[in-house]
Formats: structure tokens, C-alpha cells, sequence
């Protein structure tokens, strides 16, 4: 399990390796779209910054003024303090603002990636879902996005201010006595340095944490859905010593990114204090006598030089942290645009959306009826990094014609049937569906008139009623309940306790295999669809529940196009033709007696499972 977790985690896209502003960009359109608030947030923030700076030249008055000049100006004292407070509401004002607004800011940008990427997830063809991970996706939901949302809210102002504050503080410095100035701020460059230094480093181990948090994540779902499989082949210490490994890996690299973490900032602290150190000694002196730095400083003035000099390098550090969060969220922010922009591999065309429709806003009045007819013109099809399934398939299929598919595993019985939902599309050669090629139509026009029958199928959390409805919303309580009667799925609905409002829990589990399948055999009965698809319908489910079934399946596809992709043969005999299917090519068709006929493949597989089935009737029987 976590091999194939590990295997599938490392598939992932690859991302730079330095902070890419252009991610950051995208983000920040998140932030814009909220401007009403960004904006005013942004304007308190300066204003918050002005006032610190406004707080050491009231100092340096003070000193310089009311402290050294004694009694002559204790009459300046009121205003002085009255301006002090003054000063002090409005920046408790703007911090207030500050943090109601944007705490507004973070939940709306969370909900607005949230709402993009899950759109996104509805658009995505299947394979996207082939070749990415559950707990990949899962991981980008439900941890990159909180944090990413958090980062730009509360950043950007911080950003904002750090800046506003660092120019102002230079400005102040250089006004003040340019040559001590220039003397702090040799320390500086270093500081630079090492931020480049430990941004590759940080950078580098998050991004392995959060690959290793797709993988934790992938194994706790696989552990949750495969838990009956996991006691039935008792896997369970073997499962927790590789999932142990997993998180062991994660719990590493997140503590060598934590302790770069830890390192980064202490050194610019410390790297800042001893600029704060230099302008102490070098101020200091000046104001006992004027040196190479100028003439005498007053205490006043040099209490104001190193209250900038130490303010100077908080803000400093700040935007370290920043930019080390930065570095932290960039795999986030990285793997949060990947899923936001990936290109679909099946897409619509402008023209056909402006005609048709998308699948969010379907303009159904141009939709054209469907009649049925379906055609293979020279089809192949592989699937990427894979090996060619169908070569030069050619299949023509009459409206109201019921195909059956039978064949090997792997033949490509489910990718024809793929094809013809336009889950996947020709490689080459084209799917013609009513004499027009599929691609000339959207979509959801054609999947909108399919009926597609799983193996193994699923049912949402939900009552039974609302499951059956699922496909048209719309639908009367008394049209889902003709809906269920159709495929004689009433008869244990309406023997359960609270009857079409039985709760059917995740995924169904409170129902039975044979259950849930006949649920949704009436959820598609009651969509009404053209063209229906059965793929494996009947090989996980008991005898009785066969029998329901297939003489569901009768009335379900009278007078639609039907596909049955078949493991029972028993379901398939009333099929107007059954195709052989070896090697993506059909090697056999007729009816089931044409078939038998033949005396080939067909023949041979169905008289084995007929004697399979004759030899359990008879032993269970006696």
C-alpha cells in the first residue's frame, strides 16, 4: 500500500526551485477580488506605521525639551500627553481594523481557491483522476489552502507595513546624521545573504514535507476505505510499519525544516542588534564630543537614532519571517495554481461552449435531440505513457441496439465504452454519435443523456430517496418511487423501517451490494438517458439479486442504445449482438446463438461458465 502510495505521491508535478513571484502573483488576485477590504486595510497599515514613527520624536521632544529644560516647560506637559494619547487611539483603532478586516480577508480567500479548485475537479477528464493520488488532491483541499489564504490575508498588510516603516525609518536615519546611517546599515548586506541562504534550504525541505503530507495523506484514506481487506489478509502491523515509515520521513524533514526555521531568524537578529550596537558606541561618543560622524548630538537626539536603528531591524525581521514563511508555503502555493490550472484533456471549443453551453451554465434550448445511432470510424486510442489499447476499431451500432462486449481482462471492452461516454477520446479516427462527430457537440450534451451503471456502485450520504433523485432534482416523490417499482427496487425499500427515507450512510454501506446496484438502476431509469452503459453490473452480486437485476436491466434499455460490458454471460443471451473483444479488436459478433455457433472464444467461455454454474447449483442443492 505504501509503495504504491510513494509511487503515485512521486508523480507529482515537479516545481521550481526558488520562489516563483508569478505563483504569488495569482494568489494575490485572490486578495484583489476583495479589494473593499484590502484596500482600506493596506491605508491603515501605513497609517499605523507613520504613528511609530511619530513615537521617537516625541521622545526626543521630551528629553530634549520638558526633561532637560526642567520646570521652564512642565506647562507643555498636558498637550504632550494629550497628543501621546492621541496618537495611541488611533493606532489601537487601525490595529483593531487591521485584524477584523483581514481575519473578513483570509475566510473569503479560502473560499474563493476552495470554489476554483473544486470547479476545477469537476472539469478535469478522467485522466487526471488515473494519475493522481486521492490523498494528493485531498492534501491540496484541505491543508495547502488554509494556509495559502492565511498567508496572503495577514502578508500582505504585514508586507505593507514592515515596508512603509523600513523606508521611513531610513529616511529618518539619513535625515537625522547620513554618515552614522550609513554605518548601521553595513549589516545589511549580510543579512541579505543569508536570506538567500536559507531560503534554498527552508524551501527545499517543505517541499518534501508536503509531498510526504500527500503520501500520510493517501495511506489514511487507503487505510480507512481497504479496512475490511486490511483484517481479512491481516495486514495490519504490516500496514502500520510502512505507514510509520511515511510519517517518520515527514516527521524528519519537518523538523530539519523547523530548525532551519529556528536558526534563520535569530541570526538576523543578531545581526541586527549589532547594528543597534554600532550606532550606540558611535552615537555615543558623538554626544560627548563631535567626531568623524559630526558635530554633537543632543541626548534627545541620540535616544531617537537608536529607537530607529533597533525599530529599523524589527521590521527587517519581520520581513525575514515573511519571507521565510514565504519559502515555507511556496510547495503550497505551487501545488494550489498546478491543480487551479490544469488544462482538461477533453475541452469543448470556444464555438461549441458559445453554442452549447459548458457544464455550469448549459444553454439546453440548442441542444439537439438524440436518436442513438453511435459509430467507431477507425479509432484507436492509448492512454498517455501507456500502451495502445484500440487500433483501427471500427464499430457501427444502430438506435435502440443493445451491445454486449465480452473478453479478456484488459482487451479494452471498458475504454470502448469510455469512448463512447467521451470519458476519454480517440487518439485517432472519431466517434460519431447520430451521423455527427462527438466533438461538435459538448459535452454535457451527450453525457447528459447517459445512463452509466458501475461495477461498484456508489451511493452518497443521504436517504435512498434522494439518491434515486440525484440525476434530475427536480424528480416528484411519486416519480422516484415509479422510478425504484421499474426496477423492482421497491420491494426491499419499502420493507426497510422508514422506507425510501432510509438513511444509506458513506458510500451506501448500510445496504447491501444487490441493494445499492438496483438504487442505481433507478436513479438512471429516472434520468431518462438515451444511451446506456453497463460496465460489469452484475459480477459482484448474489443469485437473487441477478435475477432482479437482469430483468431490470430489460427494462431499462428497452428502445435505448445500450452498451453491457459483461463478466455473466447469463445477462448478455437477449443482446442483439455480442462482440469477442482480444486485443483491442473485436475478433467475434452475432447473437448469442450465431456465436455458439462458431464453436470459437464465445463458445468455449460460455460452456465453461455454464458447467461452473451447473456444478454449484448441484453441490448446493445437495
Amino acid at each position: 500500500m505504501a509503495e504504491e502510495l510513494k509511487t503515485t505521491a512521486l508523480k507529482e508535478e515537479e516545481f521550481t526551485k526558488h520562489i516563483d513571484m508569478n505563483v504569488w502573483k495569482k494568489l494575490l488576485t485572490y486578495a484583489w477580488r476583495h479589494k473593499n477590504i484590502l484596500i482600506p486595510s493596506c491605508i491603515i497599515m501605513v497609517i499605523v506605521a507613520a504613528i511609530d514613527l511619530v513615537y521617537p520624536q516625541l521622545t526626543r521632544y521630551a528629553i530634549d525639551n520638558i526633561i532637560a529644560d526642567g520646570r521652564n516647560r512642565l506647562d507643555s506637559i498636558p498637550l504632550f500627553a494629550a497628543f501621546y494619547a492621541l496618537m495611541i487611539i488611533i493606532q489601537g483603532f487601525g490595529v483593531w481594523f487591521f485584524v477584523s478586516h483581514n481575519g473578513k480577508l483570509e475566510m473569503r480567500i479560502s473560499y474563493d481557491i476552495r470554489q476554483d479548485a473544486f470547479k476545477k475537479l469537476q472539469e478535469l477528464s478522467f485522466s487526471y483522476y488515473d494519475k493522481t493520488a486521492v490523498g494528493n488532491i485531498m492534501s491540496r483541499m484541505v491543508s495547502d489552502i488554509p494556509r495559502l489564504s492565511e498567508m496572503i490575508a495577514w502578508s500582505i498588510t504585514d508586507l505593507l507595513w514592515s515596508s512603509a516603516f523600513v523606508i521611513g525609518c531610513l529616511i529618518m536615519l539619513l535625515i537625522m546624521n547620513w554618515k552614522l546611517a550609513l554605518l548601521v546599515l553595513l549589516v545589511v548586506p549580510p543579512i541579505a545573504m543569508i536570506c538567500v541562504y536559507f531560503q534554498r534550504r527552508i524551501l527545499k525541505q517543505h517541499r518534501v514535507v508536503r509531498k510526504q503530507n500527500s503520501i500520510v495523506t493517501g495511506a489514511f484514506n487507503e487505510g480507512i476505505t481497504g479496512a475490511v481487506t486490511t483484517k481479512t489478509l491481516v495486514r495490519e502491523d504490516r500496514n502500520f510499519l510502512e505507514f510509520e515509515a511515511e510519517a517518520g520521513r515527514m516527521k524528519k524533514a519537518s523538523i530539519r525544516a523547523a530548525v532551519l526555521s529556528a536558526m534563520f531568524t535569530p541570526i538576523v537578529m543578531t545581526l541586527g542588534s549589532i547594528g543597534t550596537a554600532i550606532a550606540l558606541y558611535a552615537g555615543g561618543r558623538t554626544v560627548i564630543a563631535p567626531t568623524i560622524f559630526g558635530t554633537s548630538m543632543t541626548i534627545g537626539v541620540l535616544s531617537t537614532f537608536i529607537s530607529y536603528t533597533t525599530n529599523l531591524f524589527d521590521p527587517i525581521q519581520q520581513l525575514a519571517g515573511i519571507l521565510a514563511e514565504m519559502q515555507s508555503a511556496q510547495a503550497s502555493a505551487e501545488r494550489v495554481i498546478s491543480l487551479i490550472e490544469t488544462e482538461s484533456d477533453i475541452v469543448d471549443s470556444p464555438e461549441i461552449i458559445e453554442k452549447y453551453g459548458d457544464c455550469f451554465n448549459p444553454r439546453r434550448e440548442n441542444w439537439e435531440d438524440i436518436i442513438g445511432a453511435v459509430d467507431f470510424n477507425h479509432v484507436s486510442f492509448a492512454y498517455k505513457e501507456g500502451e495502445r489499447v484500440l487500433s483501427d476499431f471500427n464499430l457501427h451500432v444502430r438506435p435502440g441496439e443493445t451491445i454486449a462486449l465480452v473478453g479478456e481482462t484488459g482487451a479494452g471492452k471498458s475504454t470502448i465504452v469510455n469512448l463512447v461516454c467521451r470519458f476519454y477520446e480517440p487518439t485517432e479516427g472519431d466517434i460519431l454519435i447520430d451521423g455527427t462527430n462527438y466533438r461538435e457537440r459538448s459535452q454535457l450534451w451527450l453525457q447528459s443523456r447517459l445512463g452509466y451503471v458501475l461495477q461498484s456502485p456508489h451511493l452518497f450520504s443521504g436517504s435512498i430517496k434522494d439518491n434515486i433523485r440525484y440525476g434530475r432534482r427536480d424528480a416528484s416523490d411519486d416519480e422516484v418511487r415509479e422510478a425504484a417499482r421499474m426496477v423492482h427496487a421497491d420491494l426491499f425499500i419499502e420493507a426497510l423501517d422508514k422506507g425510501y427515507d432510509t438513511e444509506v450512510g458513506e458510500g451506501g454501506v448500510r445496504l447491501s451490494t444487490g441493494q445499492k446496484q438496483l438504487i442505481s438502476f433507478a436513479r438512471v431509469i429516472l434520468a431518462d438517458p438515451k444511451i446506456f452503459v453497463l460496465d460489469e453490473a452484475t459480477s459482484s452480486i448474489d443469485t437473487e439479486a441477478e435475477m432482479l437485476i437482469q430483468d431490470a436491466i430489460k427494462t431499462v434499455l428497452k428502445n435505448r442504445t445500450s452498451f453491457i460490458v459483461a463478466h455473466r454471460l447469463s445477462t448478455i443471451r437477449s443482446a442483439d449482438r455480442i462482440l469477442v473483444i482480444r486485443g483491442g479488436r473485436i475478433t467475434e459478433s452475432g447473437t448469442h446463438s450465431e456465436l455458439l455457433k462458431l464453436n470459437g472464444y464465445y463458445y468455449n467461455l460460455y460452456t465453461t461458465q455454464f458447467t461452473e454454474n451447473s456444478t454449484n447449483a448441484l453441490l448446493n442443492n445437495g
